[in-house]
């Protein structure tokens, strides 16, 4: 296990409830699509007989590492997005489970380790890569984008109303022959381009948001790995996603009500309906002692749904649609 794994560690969102969400039969199969530091992956673990099985994907490989010392015959780490889980799954034999878990968005020590990239707190080589073995880095994007790419993406996955201001800045940086290649000159210069924030955030939150989001196309491979996931579950089993922004959120609010209700074909209007795939469950949000406990629990937001077929009752833990 590598160093850097080992010195940062990640407190859980919404664990208990997560899981108790998740898990209605022992013996089953279950799939955690962002294993992180095994937080969710252990409960899980806790809660299946000795004939249950959970496979868990992480792009990260100090996730991989740091789950590698978690001994367990009955859990299988994959090094993949979970936008590949039915490539992957389909490749080890399996069709369907009774389970997937999403835990979206960056984790603790991805956003705690300097080298990563993530932070502003930081002055380090601006990365932001969830897979460190592949793809273009933060700086590289930076170095190459034109004006018109940099502001869709700061507007439409940093919701920054001064996405044109920043891209501008960046732009004239690059010109002036001052490429950035480190957290801490993006940050000063958006500060520069951004003039007013809310109170208590730093100006370069929303670009940073922005630009992770597109460096890892978190939006493109959550769509990908909800379609997967529903194709995979089982009838009766769960599907369960925390989100940590109104982006992430948004695509499965849409992406649950879109399956659960019967839909015709507009090109086949005698056709009938497509059936319903999927039954909403629940959108659970932490409780006052878990933000306190972890302020970075506080825009988390768990949707569980279930597949359509034999359905059970609601889980214990479901509160709110």
């Amino acid at each position: 296990m590598s160093g850097s794994a080992q010195a940062w560690t990640h407190t859980t969102v919404l664990l208990d409830e997560a899981v108790d969400s998740l898990v209605h039969s022992a013996d089953g199969l279950y799939v955690d699509g962002t294993f992180g530091r095994g937080g969710h992956a252990r409960a899980i673990l806790a809660r299946l007989s000795p004939r249950g099985r959970l496979v868990a994907f992480d792009k990260d490989p100090q996730a991989i590492d740091a789950g590698s010392l978690l001994q367990d015959a009955r859990l299988r780490l994959v090094h993949a997005s979970f936008a590949r889980m039915q490539a992957e799954l389909g490749a080890l034999g399996i069709a369907q489970v009774q389970g997937v878990l999403l835990d979206l968005g960056v984790s603790s020590p991805q956003l705690d380790d300097p080298a990563r990239g993530f932070s502003f707190r930081f002055d380090a080589p601006l990365d932001m890569r969830m897979d460190t073995t592949r793809g273009e880095t933060a700086a590289d994007f930076l170095a190459r984008a034109d004006a018109r790419e940099l502001t869709r993406v700061i507007r439409d996955y940093g919701e920054e109303r001064f996405a044109v201001q920043v891209a501008k800045a960046l732009v004239a940086r690059r010109q002036g022959g001052a490429a950035i290649r480190t957290t801490g000159e993006l940050a000063q210069v958006v500060a520069g381009a951004v003039k007013t924030r809310e109170p208590g955030q730093n100006p370069a939150t929303r670009t940073f948001q922005a630009l992770r989001i597109h460096v890892n196309a978190e939006l493109e491979e959550l769509e990908q790995g909800l379609s997967a996931a529903v194709e995979l579950l089982a009838p009766a089993g769960r599907l369960a996603v925390i989100s940590f922004h109104s982006l992430e959120d948004r695509i499965v609010k849409r992406f649950i009500a879109h399956e659960s209700r019967d839909e015709p074909d507009r090109r086949v209007p005698f056709a009938p309906p497509r059936p319903t795939r999927l039954r909403a469950l629940a959108r659970i949000r932490p409780g006052a002692a878990e933000v306190a406990a972890n302020p970075r629990a506080r825009s988390a937001v768990l949707r569980v749904a279930e597949r359509t077929g034999q359905l059970h009752a609601p889980c214990g833990k479901d509160r709110a649609s």
